[in-house]
């Protein structure tokens, strides 16, 4: 079992600290007084963004995915065609020199759709001056993946007049998120932190079974475990899954099933779900379960992130290593400069 001082000893950039503090975080960032914006005849709204910034999009396309605005979400340099005067276009940085969401940024504005970008400063912020764009400044927090709760309640705040989500839902999502600190945080070393077993669980490479409402929080996932442990990691449908990737369990494998399930999934999806254990446990697998809270979509989907994050920076830690530094994307972008 982890202890503080060992915590301490290998998160040399104090990660867990930032990730203690998530639910005041959240509740700051949303409260903060952050200009909002009302755009009008919107048909459809693009997400864009790499990385942290793209678990944003990931969340906020859950949220709306049963609402009546079509949403689409970009990860890499070019808009969809189908974009015109009546998109709204939302690029996210947090450096804000993130160079495929600064090439969504200038073909959202040859394209004269409606945009607003959210970014820490860089050339994202600059762009936005030089061309009268809407842009909001929004402090980065130790990192851009330890950012995403300054940055999406504040995107939150500043959109609410667009995004179809209600306050108590945020309100919700962030008590949700207290309860949930007094089990994973770094004040709770023991046995009954879940996101410590579930590191403990780890220890070949993962492969996460999610729903397709909660696939924001296993990308989300998939992308901390390769950031902050230094893992591979595999994420798949559960639905799609059953209808190729399950024949690989067929050969004996090292390979570790986590189940990230929902409080209240579709009828159908529970039934898979019952499937895909009974063949589990059939074939002696041994696999782990994680569910959500209950409540709003947003609030499954950031309490899962809440969790899973934490797990990635135990098992770091039992690795011996820190999870801040990302090497390998800092050499990717020093030979894309």
């Amino acid at each position: 079992m982890l202890d503080l001082r060992t915590l301490q000893k290998y998160d040399v950039n104090k990660m867990h600290e930032i990730y203690d503090k998530w639910p005041e975080i959240s509740k700051e960032s949303y409260e903060i007084n952050h200009k909002q914006i009302d755009f009008k005849n919107i048909d459809n709204i693009v997400f864009a963004g790499m990385g942290g910034s793209g678990t944003i999009g990931d969340i906020l396309s859950s949220i709306l995915s049963k609402s009546k605005i079509h949403v689409q979400v970009v990860k890499g340099y070019v808009l969809p065609n189908t974009v015109n005067s009546n998109t709204l276009v939302v690029t996210t940085s947090v450096s804000g020199n993130t160079l495929e969401t600064l090439s969504v940024l200038k073909s959202a504005k040859k394209k004269q759709t409606k945009i607003i970008a959210f970014s820490s400063g860089g050339k994202m912020l600059k762009f936005c001056k030089n061309n009268k764009i809407e842009h909001r400044k929004i402090s980065q927090v130790h990192s851009p993946r330890a950012s995403l709760t300054t940055f999406l309640y504040s995107i939150l705040k500043v959109l609410e007049p667009v995004l179809p989500i209600e306050k108590y839902e945020i309100v919700e999502s962030i008590k949700h998120l207290e309860r949930l600190r007094k089990i994973i945080s770094s004040s709770n070393l023991d046995s009954s932190n879940t996101s410590i077993s579930l590191a403990e669980y780890i220890t070949d490479i993962p492969l996460i079974y999610y729903p397709y409402g909660l696939q924001a929080a296993a990308i989300r996932f998939k992308n901390s475990l390769q950031e902050n442990a230094k893992v591979h990691a595999v994420a798949e449908d559960v639905i799609e899954s059953s209808h190729n990737g399950i024949v690989a369990w067929e050969k004996p494998s090292k390979v570790k099933p986590i189940l990230i399930q929902g409080q209240d999934d579709h009828v159908n999806t529970k039934e898979r779900w019952k499937i895909l254990k009974e063949y589990f446990e059939e074939n002696n697998i041994e696999y782990k379960e994680v569910y959500s809270v209950k409540g709003s979509i947003f609030s499954k989907i950031i309490n899962l992130i809440y969790l899973l994050d934490y797990t990635t920076i135990y098992l770091a830690i039992m690795s011996k290593m820190d999870p801040s530094p990302v090497r390998s994307i800092d050499f990717m972008k020093n030979k894309l400069k």
